[in-house]
């Protein structure tokens, strides 16, 4: 052992206990992990890498062990975003998608610290994420700042001796630890949304541990954090609101929201000023104009029809709210409207936030904030000062203890996008593509989804992916795929 790694040998060595995966009557994951056949496991990690002889944290995994053994490739491990979602559910999910080569894999599920079964982080928040449009006014937009400097109060209250070492670089060594106490040399790797930024800091931090890697719908490193990444992707935002628009416009004797697009456009800005002078009456809830931007982006993330169908559906409600009609919440929109005004996953919510400001810190005056909402109204009046509002890394109670991790290495890894994506625009994979130079892009075109390889069943992506995940052989070239064949692209820098 060399003297660099004796002092986590502890970790590294320690035995992993499979058992089954439910933990009680309700656990409907771990039934369903039951049911799959795949086992849990709770391994311990240090809380602090700077001194792993004190206290440990746990970090929860799944498994659903190859059974082509005698054609085994190994362990991979699953991510699929956040950040601070478990995915500790996901082996059956990508397994059932891998066109039988995940038979000879071991597809690991992990809840990164501060998550899910983790050790968890949760600030006991009265609603379930921070994300709120400033409204229309200052007095409104000071509202959210102390709404703010509120949910990073109650983080540092209940959990401010965890939130030091909450960060993704971090979850990357849990990551290698994991890898080490199953006894692989090296680790292959799905990991979708912000679990590409995760793929791309363990193949930094590690990249000689590195196996098959595919980063679905990709971070740029380079404006990873809760101010810049977010405020990126209001253009693409704007843009889908219009093509939902398109769609809706084109379904009007369902939803009779407008016959064109500025007509369900001018509806759409109209339910935001009603909701600006009088919250509308949606079943139980009071929907204001800071929460009902998020209804739009919430339902934003593909063109598919059944998306677009839930969110016009969605808006009809909020329509007949704002015309002073009495209006039920779809299923789709409660789910929504309790995640912005409930506490039910407030765990979710404080364990995003913590790394986010464990990673990377944002300007803490908000004024500054302000200012860019005005500047941003001009160009994305919708959803543009909803993700360039202030969040709580602006009051976060502690600095990063870590620089941001530089992207820069040779390790293949395959990366995936949509050219419409409006989380991680296509733009961040071209970026994330010239930083890991290994690297290959599989660029969906003329597509609005956001983790294309569970959410689109596009068979020129999906067999890519699993050709690359059978042979460990990227394409010779980066690739678009359409409807029908893929075909090089011209070049594989931005």
């Amino acid at each position: 052992m060399t003297a660099t790694t004796a002092p986590l040998a502890r970790y590294e060595d320690q035995r992993v206990t499979w058992t089954g995966c439910r933990q009680g009557p309700s656990d409907t994951v771990g039934e369903t992990l039951d049911q799959a056949g795949a086992q849990c496991a709770t391994l311990k990690v240090p809380l602090d890498y700077g001194h792993p002889a004190g206290r440990a944290i746990s970090v929860a995994i799944s498994r659903l062990k190859a059974t082509e053994s005698g054609h085994r490739l190994g362990a991979m491990l699953l991510n699929g975003g956040g950040p601070g979602g478990g995915s500790i559910d996901l082996p059956p999910d990508i397994s059932s998608l891998m066109n039988g080569v995940g038979a000879r894999y071991d597809l690991i599920g992990m809840d990164p610290r501060s998550s899910g079964r983790s050790t968890p982080v949760d600030c006991n928040w009265p609603i379930s994420t921070w994300m709120r449009s400033p409204g229309t006014n200052r007095r409104d937009f000071d509202g959210v700042v102390a709404l703010q400097r509120d949910l990073a109060g109650r983080c540092e209250k209940t959990n401010g001796d965890l939130l030091p070492y909450v960060s993704t670089r971090n979850t990357a060594r849990d990551m290698d630890i994991v890898r080490a106490a199953l006894g692989e040399p090296r680790l292959s790797y799905y990991g979708a949304s912000y679990g590409t930024y995760l793929g791309a800091v363990y193949a930094q931090m590690f990249p000689g541990r590195v196996g098959r890697m595919v980063l679905d719908s990709a971070v740029d490193p380079g404006n990873y954090g809760a101010e810049d990444m977010l405020a990126d992707a209001a253009p693409a935002n704007e843009t889908a609101l219009h093509d939902w628009a398109d769609w809706t416009a084109g379904h009007n004797s369902e939803y009779h929201l407008g016959a064109t697009r500025d007509s369900v456009l001018t509806t759409v800005d109209g339910i935001i000023a009603t909701a600006a002078e009088q919250p509308l009456k949606v079943g139980d809830y009071r929907v204001d104009d800071q929460s009902l931007p998020f209804v739009l982006m919430n339902g934003l993330d593909s063109d598919q029809d059944e998306s677009s169908a839930s969110l016009a559906a969605s808006v009809q409600a909020l329509h007949q709210a704002a015309e002073g009609q009495a209006a039920e919440p779809t299923a789709d929109l409660k789910d929504t409207l309790d995640f912005l005004f409930t506490g039910m996953e407030s765990a979710a919510g404080s364990s995003q936030v913590a790394v986010l400001c464990g990673d990377k810190s944002v300007d803490r005056d908000p004024q500054a904030y302000w200012r860019r909402i005005q500047q941003v109204k001009v160009g994305q009046p919708v959803l543009g000062p909803l993700l360039s509002n202030i969040s709580p890394c602006a009051f976060w109670p502690t600095a990063p203890r870590e620089r941001p991790t530089r992207i820069d290495n040779g390790v293949p890894a395959l990366i995936v996008n949509s050219t419409g994506d409006t989380r991680t625009t296509y733009q961040n994979a071209r970026a994330l593509h010239a930083k890991l130079t290994g690297s290959r892009l599989v660029t969906l075109q003329g597509a609005r989804i956001h983790a294309v390889f569970p959410r689109y069943a596009n068979r020129c992506v999906n067999d890519t992916i699993n050709d690359y995940f059978r042979t460990g052989v990227l394409p010779t070239t980066d690739l678009t795929c359409t409807s029908a064949a893929p075909v090089p692209l011209l070049s594989k820098t931005p």
